[in-house]
Order: C-alpha cells, then structure tokens, then sequence
C-alpha cells in the first residue's frame, strides 16, 4: 500500500468503509473545479473533495491570479462567473520591457492592446481575480451541486483492492473509489506515494507575492519588466491596487522577505515607479522558491495527477492556474464521457486519453516558460541585444501578436468543451 510516513488512527472516522465515485485530495481551484464539473455533468456520478486545508484559510490567502479568456468561458458555463465577475479586473493592455534596474527610462519593446473577440462576446483575452473569490464561488457552486467537501483532512495512503481503490484518510477512516485523484499541489505527497518520478530542476529564483495600492488608477494595464534577476509583473486588480509577481534571486528574496518593511518598500518603488504615484503593500509580502517540475506520467491504474501535482511551471507567462483549468477541464469531460458509454472511469484505458490530451501541452509550456526565463533573466549584453530585437519584430507583426493573444486567452484548437463554452 501506499502510504505516507503518518500513522493510521486507530479510531474509525465517519468515512469509514464507505465508497464513492470519485475522491479528489486538493481542495484548491484545481480539485473544486474538477468535482464541479464532472458533478454538473452527471448526476450520478459521486465525488468527494479531500482537503488538508481548513476551511477558514481561504479568506487568509491574499494572492490573485491570471485567467485567461477560455477559463472564463467554463467557469461561465458551470455557473460560476457570474460570483466571480463583481471582483474581477479586465486586463485591457500588457506591455514588456527589458532593463536593468539602474536604467533612468525602460523603453517598451512590446504592446498586447486588448483587441476583444466577437466569439467571447467582447470579452477581454484575461481577467485578474482574488484567489480567495475564485476559490469561494467554486466551493459554493460545488456544494449545490452534490460534492461532498471534507476540510482539515489528508490522504495518508492508498491501495488498489478488487476492482477499486482503498484510500486510507488520517482521521476519517478509509473509503472505497473507483478513481482517485491528486490536486495536491506542486509537491504532491500522492504522486510521491505512488511512486510517479518528476522531471524537476531549481531556478534559484523566488517569486515574491503582495498587493500594492496606488494613487492613480491602472486603466486596466498589466506591465511585465524583465530585470536581470527575473520579472518583475505588474498585475491590475479591482480598484486602485496591484498584484506583484516579483522574481528575485533565492539569496535576495529571503533578504528582502525578511527585511524592514522600509527597506522592503524602498525596493519595491525602485522596481515600480512612481507612474502611478504614491505606492504602500497592502499585504505581507510572500516568496514562493521557483523551478520547473514535470511528472514523467500523469496516469495509473485508478490514479491520476491534475493541476500543479502534474506540472509545475515559472510564472514568466501567467500560465500556471490556466493549465491547471485545462486538466480539469479535459480530465472531468475524460470521465463524465466514459460513464457515459458504460466504460470503468479508473481504468488506464480510459485515463490515457486525458494523458495523451494534457501531456504535450503541459511540456510544451513548460518548456517555453524554462527557455523564456533563462533567456530574459540575465544581464548579458548579446542575450539583451537578441531578445530585445526578438520582441520589437513581434510588436511591428499584428498577425504574430494575435497568435500570442489567442495562445494567453487559451483559443487552442481541440480545446475541452468547457474551455470552449461548451457543456460536456
């Protein structure tokens, strides 16, 4: 059996012996999504939502995240957007630009003016939500819909017994599943269970996270200023506020996380200006270590990886939470097709297909993001000279900047039926 270095409890939990459909460990957007809409597309289908988390610390997570315009087509047809929308941001324009932080002006190499899509209704190609709103509205429409949520709960092991899925919980006892599946973030405790290797390498760079507000408003703008160390996103929020991703080198972020708030805000103003005027953090800034990490198999006999437990990505493009909505859009439309035909929703069988669907799209960015980040977060002057020539020819050809939009908004051909707008 599979299992974690915890000790089973030796008293029976309210789960005990009893069985469903489906158990998804990760109650993050990831795993909710998933549940929901695998839930919204079949009735009879079960699925319970594992998550060590309590319930209360989602109003303690003070991140936002990109979402591109395919998420919001599915999120819009599980009925969830409309939650979600009120706090919201458009991003109406990005811009990048490429200097070193001593340099008096940072020329703009590169514009992405919003160009909306008749087929979206006029929607912007992305919106910058609150991680706590998504995670809300996502946990509500879950609930209406029949998915049974257990918080402050871990898996602690598993085992595949006659057909099924023994799942060992640390205090609930063990339910019987025909599928599980690992939502548990970028350093799974499932896949290491399972024994599923990773392709993964450190970049010695941290993210550092925290929301600013400012004097004048954003207008809708995002601004990525690729320094030496790394990015530096500007990312418009409701209001006059800002959500930073701001990578640094390992060495300095811990200096300046632990730092005095004056020199903390000190650095920030010199990476942001004073374009939007007087600037203070709204939040205690947080870093996150970067890398790339890539699981070698998404798949197993009654056991799959979604979201970031499959592959985790640099945030250079803002692309890590519209993967994650691309597994779960293509793993619930997987499963809910195959109950459908009368098929064994864990088998490999029908599991390969969501890791055929997901594997080359997930390397792909992956391997741009990588490539993107070593490129860009340098300060060598023939690299500068390359890249910075590289992203003014993009400027000068609309028809190339539409193929970066549609791939930022998720406009892929293929795409899951969710992603397009459509039920499953």
């Amino acid at each position: 059996m599979a299992r974690a270095a915890s000790k089973k409890s030796s008293t029976k939990g309210a789960l005990e012996g009893q069985t469903r459909d489906i158990v998804i460990a990760g109650g993050g957007y990831v795993g909710l999504c998933i549940a929901t809409a695998i839930r919204a597309a079949s009735s009879t289908l079960s699925v319970t939502v594992i998550d060590a988390a309590p319930a209360e610390a989602i109003a303690s997570d003070e991140r936002a995240s990109a979402i591109a315009a395919a998420a919001v087509r599915m999120l819009r047809q599980l009925g969830v957007w409309a939650e979600i929308e009120p706090e919201a941001q458009p991003i109406n324009e990005m811009i990048v630009t490429d200097s070193k932080l001593t340099d008096v002006t940072r020329p703009v190499f590169l514009t992405f003016a919003d160009e909306p899509n008749a087929d979206d209704g006029g929607q912007p190609f992305g919106f910058m939500v609150p991680n706590k709103v998504l995670v809300t509205a996502l946990r509500a429409k879950a609930l209406e819909l029949g998915v049974e949520l257990v918080n402050g709960e871990k898996v602690t092991g598993f085992e595949r017994t006659g057909g099924a899925m023994s799942v060992e919980l640390a205090t609930s006892g063990d339910l019987r599943t025909k599928l599980l599946v690992a939502a548990d973030g970028v350093r799974s405790a499932l896949r290491e269970m399972a024994g599923i290797r990773t392709l993964h390498w450190p970049y010695d760079q941290m993210g550092i996270v925290v929301t600013v507000a400012h004097e004048r408003p954003h207008e809708g703008r995002a601004e990525e200023h690729f320094l030496p160390a790394g990015p530096f996103a500007i990312l418009p929020l409701k209001g006059n506020r800002s959500s930073l991703v701001w990578t640094e080198r390992t060495r300095d972020a811990e200096r300046l996380i632990n730092a005095d708030p004056l020199v903390f805000e000190t650095e920030l103003e010199r990476r942001f200006g004073r374009k939007l005027g007087h600037i203070n953090a709204e939040s205690a800034p947080k870093a996150f270590p970067l890398g790339l990490t890539l699981a070698r198999d998404y798949v197993q006999d009654r056991f799959v990886l979604a979201g970031d437990a499959a592959h985790g990505i640099h945030p250079i493009a803002g692309q890590g939470l519209n993967l994650g909505f691309k597994d779960a859009a293509a793993l619930a439309e997987t499963v809910v097709e195959a109950e459908r035909l009368g098929l064994d929703i864990g088998s490999l069988a029908v599991l390969e297909r969501y890791q055929t669907w997901r594997r080359f799209d997930t390397v792909q960015m992956g391997v741009t993001t990588d490539v993107l980040n070593r490129l860009f977060s340098n300060d060598n002057p023939l690299l500068r000279g390359v890249r910075d020539f590289g992203l003014g020819i993009v400027d000068r050809l609309p028809g190339l900047k539409r193929q970066f939009i549609d791939q930022a908004a998720g406009n892929a051909s293929g795409a899951p039926r969710l992603l397009r707008g459509e039920a499953i």
